[in-house]
């Protein structure tokens, strides 16, 4: 099922490694009945770290990590042996993954590149062996530091999808489509809301061999806000986007009111999602003549670029092709 291939949310118990103890220990021998202070550190708990992955799209892989925890550092020993740090975890995921703490919210690490690796959650230091508190005063120390706890907490990652341009629309309003034409992407198309409950990435090439990521995102419906329909799912996932593609079916019964709607989910979700580019392309245009195009821009906001397409017919998706590259280009970041 669609569903189940596709985990953008996990929450899971992480603990990282405890550091080793330190060694309290002197030297002891068949030459030396009573040498001096020889005991070596603990080694550094595993730490937890995260890997970015552009081959993984989803957290699925993570789904049954119920636990996560990390070896402990080995205690020091005599002869001045510093233990073995722990292993490190090292947990690869998408682009775009979010850890959060669980209890506070608070965001503690961002993956946004491939080969990023953050240390999310530190190993405890090693304790100091006895040596190291060896002094002309105090040249026998009969003590050794412990070693130092690791972290732990319930943890969430969150998957947030990076693609430069999301689209955005009412169910049925034809991104699926649009999508599957201007892409090798292949997302299921029917007749019906809520095809797509899950984004949907495809790369669109473009003129010289130069390209760019567009995601097809599950449909908005009045209260998604408010966690209405996919709600909140469907609107993390447009937060990293540079250009929201707004997408009216030309059949609508009032444009204007649609697209007024769609950009008050988004302003109620977040306030700062209306500083994207927008763009609004008419779908189905191959519906309309000139007169009834001439209408339908006369209701759509002056400030905001309008193309009209046709993804059965193919007409104008050269020319979105280009106004979207133009703007990407405009904001490179």
């Amino acid at each position: 099922m669609e569903k189940s291939n596709f985990v953008d949310q996990i929450k899971v118990f992480c603990r990282s490694g405890h550091g080793g103890a330190g060694s309290r220990h002197f030297l002891r021998n068949k030459l030396t009945a009573k040498g001096g202070p020889d005991g070596g550190d603990g080694g550094r708990g595993a730490h937890i770290i995260l890997k970015g992955n552009t081959q993984l799209w989803t957290l699925l892989h993570l789904r049954y990590y119920k636990n996560v925890l990390a070896e402990n550092g080995e205690n020091g020993s005599g002869n001045n042996s510093t233990g073995r740090n722990g292993k490190d975890i090292i947990i690869e995921v998408p682009l775009g993954t979010l850890a959060r703490d669980a209890d506070t919210g608070e965001i503690e690490a961002e993956i946004l590149h491939d080969g990023q690796e953050i240390i999310w959650m530190k190993g405890g230091r090693g304790g100091l062996g006895n040596t190291n508190f060896k002094t002309a005063t105090n040249q026998v120390p009969e003590y050794a530091q412990p070693g130092e706890p690791g972290v732990e907490g319930i943890k969430i990652l969150e998957l947030k999808v990076l693609a430069d341009v999301g689209l955005v629309g009412f169910p049925n309003a034809g991104k699926s489509t649009l999508l599957s034409v201007i892409t090798a992407a292949k997302p299921k198309i029917a007749d019906y809301a809520f095809t797509t409950i899950i984004p949907q990435l495809g790369m669109v090439e473009y003129r010289e061999g130069k390209s760019f990521c567009i995601a097809d995102l599950p449909g908005i419906i009045e209260g998604a806000a408010e966690g209405k329909g996919l709600g909140h799912r469907f609107l993390r996932h447009i937060e990293r986007n540079a250009i929201l593609l707004f997408l009216i079916p030309a059949d609508s019964k009032d444009h204007k009111k649609e697209f007024e709607i769609l950009r008050s989910e988004l302003e109620r979700y977040n306030p700062e999602m209306l500083q994207k580019e927008f763009i609004i392309a008419i779908s189905k245009a191959d519906l309309l003549d000139e007169e009834l195009k001439a209408a339908i821009q006369k209701e759509l906001p002056s400030n905001i670029p309008h193309i009209f397409i046709s993804a059965v017919s193919q007409k104008g998706l050269m020319e979105l092709k280009d106004l979207l590259w133009a703007t990407l280009s405009k904001n490179p970041e």
